[in-house]
């Protein structure tokens, strides 16, 4: 099965004690039905070769790098080792297997930037493990944001959006308690989202025009200030900055009417003020096939909409859709970029 692609993604393995490594494996069984572009996985081949047998699957690994990992992906699984730091045993996650983790997403991280692969594709990780290990960022976001900066000498803004079939919907905050939301939302970091997200969605989804649906903070938008000034002090001025720009951005509008049927048909994007306000329609109306992509780096990246899921690892039952959509989804964007360059 020769491959149409040149340069593969790079898929990191995420927890390894996670879902991410079965999620991978039963991917790549599927990889011609499903018509996956080829990717590299980067992170521990043991993890990989335990879980198969643990799962009763039949997987070939081979060691590869980004130059011959799609010659290698139609026979078998390509491989950039990072060792895991420890015996990983599915479903029990532990602090030693942290390096491991991080040292795949920088891996992958500068493969995409140097332009050895198409991307990234990053696995579920767990925050908490981290953490404990001494990692200094909020989320995945963040720290891809900040590789990005330091590879490039440039202020990076991410912009983290959930995408699906039937809802594209982005954060403005994204992971801080839901009590510093008002403090931390501000008409410029509104504005820098939304012209990041109308960039990107010109750029990597090929909608020239792009309409943002501005959700407001409080119920009904503030009510004309009797339940917040938030909307009409910050959401409000920050609207009429973007539209005076040509951003077709509208709102701020009251989020309990916005996610409807007939509401979605209106915008290409929702702009929402924090984590829950966006992910929770999101995941409502596409939990198995939503994407997690971030607008604003200098490479693609994607993933799965879920964590890591321990309580599955190992068992047979975590499914796959969503990595296959986020494969697809970098492959797609990728292309798009392309094309428009």
């Amino acid at each position: 099965m020769p491959s149409l692609f040149s340069r593969p993604l790079v898929l990191t393995q995420g927890d390894p004690a996670g879902i991410g490594p079965d999620i991978t494996l039963v991917a790549w069984t599927r990889r011609r039905e499903l018509g996956l572009p080829p990717f590299l996985f980067v992170g521990d081949p043991e993890v990989l070769a335990v879980r198969a047998r643990q799962l009763g699957l039949t997987v070939p690994l081979r060691q590869a790098d980004a130059a011959n990992a799609c010659d290698a992906f139609a026979e078998a699984l390509p491989v950039l080792a990072v060792p895991a730091g420890v015996d990983v045993v599915a479903g029990e996650p532990h602090v030693a297997t942290a390096r491991g983790t991080i040292a795949a997403i920088e891996t992958a991280v500068s493969l995409s930037i140097n332009g050895e692969a198409l991307g990234v594709v990053t696995n579920p990780i767990a925050k908490s493990v981290l953490y404990e290990a001494g990692f200094g960022f909020p989320g995945h976001t963040e720290f891809l944001a900040d590789l990005a900066s330091r590879a490039t000498g440039r202020p990076v803004t991410p912009v983290m959006m959930l995408a699906g079939p039937k809802l594209r919907a982005i954060p403005v905050t994204i992971h801080i308690p839901l009590k510093d939301v008002p403090k931390a939302l501000t008409v410029e970091l509104i504005i820098a989202t939304c012209r990041i997200t109308a960039a990107d969605l010109r750029t990597r989804f090929g909608i020239d025009q792009p309409r943002l649906a501005v959700a407001g903070l409080n119920p009904h938008a503030g009510e004309n200030g009797a339940m917040g000034r938030e909307d009409a002090d910050i959401i409000a001025p920050a609207i009429q900055v973007l539209r005076a720009e040509g951003i077709d951005a509208f709102g701020p509008l009251p989020a309990d009417t916005m996610f409807h049927d007939d509401a979605r048909k209106r915008y290409d994007v929702a702009i929402c003020m924090y984590h829950d306000q966006a992910l929770i329609p999101a995941k409502a109306l596409g939990f198995d096939d939503s994407v997690n992509v971030t607008l604003g780096l200098p490479f693609v990246r994607t993933s799965p909409d879920h964590g890591t899921a321990f309580g599955i690892a190992g068992k047979g039952i975590a499914k796959e859709q969503s990595l296959v959509a986020s494969l697809k989804l970098a492959a797609e964007i990728s292309r798009t970029i392309g094309s428009r360059r």
